[in-house]
């Protein structure tokens, strides 16, 4: 991502100026106040209603199925309403499945037999590489340009394959570390590390105090919060150029950055510094450890937030922070995973109905009302231009903001860049490690032998 879009937040959570010729639009939860929604111009007419008009359906996709995704999925519900009123004889399906399930199992085997749903969740990069090339995703350059949303977005390149858009990403995300201010006190710990060696230190103070220093659910089906961080360690010693050579056989996972950074995952789980069930624990309950003030540390995308800030959920709500990956003397410092990488795509199988009602979900989905309502409500950072209103944003967004504007360029998640067998490989791998099951040096060649023969078999 470049730097005039890694100081998004800061620039809309910072100021109230209008950013030109904008829109905005996030990813995880709603809710809570709604924003007022100006009337729409450009939306698609809708049929007019006559005596025996025939009923179609269009089915939809979801993964707000978590507790903490409740106003997330508020704000879906809202946007079907709208679609069914602006729809004539449409009825909407609407299936919420795990994201996990979701793009490694189900939208797989379905994609695999061209069954997809007519919309569903769709991860940008290598997967909408594959579905685009199989002929299974509906191009969208022609309705973004008849709904004047074209340039409306910060960046569709992890969807965009051949000059053609196949997917629009609901919000934008970075990763980091949230912290506990208070705990964080209680060890005698003023600031947040900016640097690795620094962290490791108040790492040794909080695990002193009796404090976990990393709260961490990676269990099964959840390898890919572990990933997280890994994706930090090796991006910061070896620069993203790394991840982006390996499908193209120019980055091997075998190179000594990497097996460094596993060695360094590996030790802080030795070291007793992340969660010592870490393996035993899913993703949620990691992270309720963090907001229930039971560890002092979460490294989490921004999509977190509104757990970490829900009272009824959290009870230290009000010494939330947040830092990005601390410097870890490589060629990746002053860098930060980030981009807008999840959103929605749309079957290439659509009837004229269909597609009529995929036009006003677009329409209704995509607009700087339903952007602002995200930051506000959700938390969650804008896919779009045009938020200017950001009265009652979260304290905590904002800190978000600043230590993304903070970072020199962000770059995606390396699972958007490898070939499915390899991402699954890698999560495998990384809980062998941390189960003491695998070294650095065998957890590299694991995961070289997938991408070399996945390398091979797209050739």
């Amino acid at each position: 991502m470049k730097k005039n879009l890694v100081g998004v937040i800061t620039a809309i959570i910072l100021t109230t100026t209008v950013l030109a010729g904008c829109g905005t639009e996030k990813k995880e939860e709603t809710g809570g106040t709604k924003t007022t929604a100006p009337v729409a111009t450009n939306a698609p007419k809708a049929k007019k209603v006559k005596d025996g008009i025939k009923p179609f359906t269009v089915s939809l996709r979801h993964i707000n199925v978590r507790d903490t995704q409740k106003k997330t999925l508020a704000m879906l519900q809202d946007v079907v309403d709208k679609t069914l009123k602006d729809v004539p004889g449409l009825k909407i399906e609407m299936d919420g499945v795990e994201d996990t399930v979701n793009r490694d199992t189900k939208l797989k085997a379905e994609m695999a037999a061209g069954n997809q749903p007519n919309i569903f969740n769709l991860f940008g990069g290598d997967d909408t590489i594959n579905y685009a090339k199989a002929g299974r995703l509906l191009p969208l350059n022609d309705i973004l340009a008849k709904l004047n949303l074209s340039d409306q977005f910060f960046d569709l390149r992890e969807f965009t394959v051949d000059g053609k858009i196949y997917g629009l990403p609901e919000a934008g995300y970075v990763e980091g570390f949230y912290y506990n201010k208070k705990l964080f006190a209680n060890a005698g710990i003023t600031a947040p590390p900016t640097t690795w060696d620094g962290f490791l230190a108040d790492c040794a103070a909080l695990k002193a105090k009796g404090i976990t220093p990393i709260a961490m659910g990676g269990g099964a089906g959840d390898a890919w919060v572990i990933n997280m961080l890994f994706n930090s360690l090796f991006v910061g010693l070896g620069g993203p150029e790394l991840q982006e050579g390996f499908a193209k056989g120019t980055g091997q996972w075998t190179d000594p950055k990497i097996v460094d950074a596993f060695a360094k995952l590996k030790d802080l789980k030795d070291k007793g510094f992340i969660d010592t069930n870490v393996l035993g624990l899913k993703y949620a309950e990691g992270q309720a450890k963090f907001y229930t003030a039971q560890a002092a540390m979460l490294f989490d995308g921004s999509w977190a937030t509104s757990a970490i800030v829900d009272p009824t959920k959290s009870t230290m709500a009000a010494d939330a922070g947040f830092f990005r990956f601390p410097n870890i003397s490589g060629a990746g410092d002053g860098l930060i995973n980030g981009g807008w990488s999840n959103g929605y795509g749309f079957s290439s199988v659509q009837t004229p109905d269909q597609l009529a009602a995929i036009e006003a979900f677009i329409n209704n989905f995509y607009n700087p009302a339903m952007q602002t309502r995200q930051l506000i409500d959700d938390n969650r950072i804008p896919s779009m231009k045009g938020v200017s209103d950001i009265t009652g944003a979260q304290p905590l967004v904002a800190e978000i903001g600043k230590q993304q504007a903070s970072a020199t360029k962000a770059y995606p998640a390396f699972d958007a860049l490898v070939q499915a067998k390899v991402k699954a490989v890698v999560e495998s791998t990384v809980q062998e490690l941390l189960g003491g099951k695998l070294t650095p040096d065998k957890a590299a060649e694991t995961i070289q032998k997938v991408q070399d023969l996945a390398n091979k078999a797209q050739k």
